[in-house]
């Protein structure tokens, strides 16, 4: 796993901007700690920086192959496969890397190759005449672009784009994503003004003009297997799917919440792997203070416990004090470059920092809820069936908070006009494909992006099997009711892998990601905010209410009743979101330009 950046400019030379190409490339120095290399012509200046996975003796980058040469970040897990084709082609190979196979299938198939991939990438591949820039299906790992001057700038992230543009410009539309859809962001878009994400499932060739196209779209189709042969083929799609991504040249584990997802990859990687390593997360007091609600019902502890009594791996607690939470508030917004999911993404960057020690590849259960329907939206009325994404609520008390003057861009309008826009990208009405739709291309891409940006920068590369093209294209033609056997939620899933798992955890029910219920976050959130708020240059003056921003204070985060986003995103999470997009306002020096 890597980090590139990759500056283009067909009509003039650009090969002075070396140094400007090292700074950007240093800036993602902790995506490569290994290895750090670059590649300078006349038109095209490619940097990478490495994180040693696979063949680590000759996988540098970038890689020339031919007339091409190519910065990646990823792994193709079916590279063999692929391999054995192009070989079969006459194709010949000097490295075991998945970064020469990328390049030979270029060559043998040029764009149609990336329909042959199946992984998780982000890639730059020039022939001295046009770029061809990729992303992998699902949206795991990220890429950046900005169009300045003729010149065309690539990264991996997005500090590296704004260094080069030397300012951090939000405007209208800006404003809109942050405060409306925020931590999310619509697909293609980021806040700041000028500097844009390909989106997942996307490539762009550029030849001087940019042009986007398409690659992959889930198909509508006849399901056809019984309820039966479903269960089977669910089984064996999951199962393959884990089994290929544990190709790997340096040990690998997994992350352990015991809960459904977690626990499926950690049940079928022991079968592979003797002594699987394991990793959980939990806060100091946690058991002193933690609340049950709707959506958080129980710890994770007893469940823990019974997969690696199970499974015997090599298990480690990581628990994380209130104030590290705090402290952490920074650095993962700095990994993101906008403000995310406050302590959620604090959390999982300290978490990541200590599997780091040990490991530098992890497996998780991120996005099988969006897939096999987990979440309380795709089974509760009274969120489906509001006008736009389900994971927000109380639109109009939301407003409320805002400055007077950013009330004037009708954000909710906004939010309803995005969340259309995206259903009708696809051709069809039915329920449950309109959710797994919206969900893979909204909210699982806000969970990825907190994903890649928070464990990168801990230096270590999280995959996760459960973001699998076959998976979803399966899961999205089977009836609704199969989704929902036996009236659970992942009731598919659960049937499919009852056998492997201690039925305490086959029948426990969703709970996300766990949060700190601990009251000196509180205090100490509170106090973060106040301080912040001397400054009369906080950017919170120019965008919310100042009374309102004041009792929000006050009680807590207490009087704004419903989850900002998601499911955690409420009370002392909302004050962390609050105190981040101050961070945000000052560390990177934010323009508002409302003109």
């Amino acid at each position: 796993m890597c980090g590139i950046v990759c500056m283009c400019n067909w009509n003039h030379d650009i090969s002075d901007k070396e140094n400007e190409l090292n700074e950007m490339i240093d800036l993602l120095r902790y995506r490569g700690p290994d290895d750090s290399h670059t590649y300078v012509s006349h038109h095209v200046l490619m940097a990478h920086r490495r994180l040693s996975i696979i063949d680590l003796k000759n996988g540098q980058q970038p890689m020339h192959y031919k007339q091409y040469s190519i910065v990646y970040n990823g792994e193709i897990y079916n590279m063999i496969e692929i391999k054995k084709k192009l070989v079969a082609l006459g194709y010949h190979f000097k490295t075991m890397s998945d970064t020469e196979v990328i390049l030979a299938a270029y060559d043998a198939y040029k764009e149609k190759c990336i329909e042959m991939f199946e992984g998780i990438f982000a890639f730059v591949i020039s022939d001295g005449k046009h770029l061809f820039i990729a992303r992998d299906q699902m949206g795991v790992k990220p890429l950046y672009y900005a169009f300045k001057n003729q010149t065309l700038i690539i990264a991996s992230e997005i500090k590296s784009i704004l260094y080069y543009l030397k300012e951090a410009v939000v405007d209208n539309d800006g404003i809109r994503e942050l405060l409306g859809l925020g931590p999310s962001c619509t697909p293609g878009r980021t806040v700041y003004r000028d500097v844009f994400s390909l989106r997942a499932a996307h490539y762009m060739i550029y030849d001087g003009d940019i042009h986007i196209h398409r690659y992959w779209m889930p198909k509508v189709k006849e399901h056809t297997d019984s309820l039966e042969e479903t269960i089977n083929k669910v089984r064996e799609l999951v199962i393959e799917s884990i089994q290929n991504q544990l190709i790997s040249d340096v040990p690998i584990s997994s992350m352990l919440s015991g809960g459904l997802d977690s626990s499926i990859i950690t049940a079928i990687s022991s079968q592979f792997i003797t002594h699987l390593s394991t990793y959980s997360i939990s806060y100091e007091g946690q058991k002193d203070y933690f609340k049950a609600y709707d959506y958080q019902t129980s710890m994770d502890d007893e469940y823990i416990d019974d997969m690696v009594l199970k499974y015997q791996s090599e298990h480690k607690n990581v628990t994380l004090s209130q104030e590290d939470l705090i402290q952490g508030l920074e650095t993962s917004l700095i990994a993101r470059d906008m403000p995310g999911m406050a302590d959620i993404d604090s959390s999982f960057y300290l978490f990541s920092k200590e599997i780091s020690k040990n490991h530098k590849v992890c497996l998780s259960g991120e996005c099988a809820d969006e897939i096999f329907g987990g979440y309380p939206w795709f089974y509760k009325e009274e969120l489906y069936n509001q006008p736009h994404f389900p994971w927000m609520r109380d639109l109009d008390l939301k407003m409320k908070l805002f400055h007077k003057d950013i009330q004037s861009l009708n954000i909710k309008d906004y939010i309803i006009k995005q969340y259309h826009q995206s259903l009708n990208e696809i051709d069809s009405n039915d329920f449950k494909q309109k959710m797994m739709y919206i969900n893979m291309e909204w909210f699982m891409q806000t969970l990825l992006t907190r994903c890649d940006s928070q464990t990168m920068r801990s230096s270590i590369e999280v995959r996760v099997p459960f973001a699998s093209t076959k998976i979803f294209e399966y899961l999205y033609n089977m009836p609704y009711s199969y989704m929902f056997y036996n009236n659970e939620e992942k009731g598919i899933l659960r049937k499919a892998f009852e056998k492997d798992l201690p039925e305490s955890i086959t029948h426990r029910k969703k709970n996300p990601y766990p949060k700190t219920h601990h009251p000196l976050y509180t205090k100490l959130i509170v106090e973060k905010l106040k301080e912040s708020l001397k400054d009369s240059s906080n950017i919170l003056y120019q965008l919310f209410d100042k009374e309102a921003l004041m009792k929000l204070i006050e009680t807590k985060g207490e009087s704004f009743k419903a989850p900002w986003f998601g499911q955690l995103m409420m009370g002392p999470q909302l004050l962390a979101y609050l105190y981040q997009i101050a961070l945000w306002g000052k560390i990177y020096k934010i323009k508002i330009d409302r003109t």
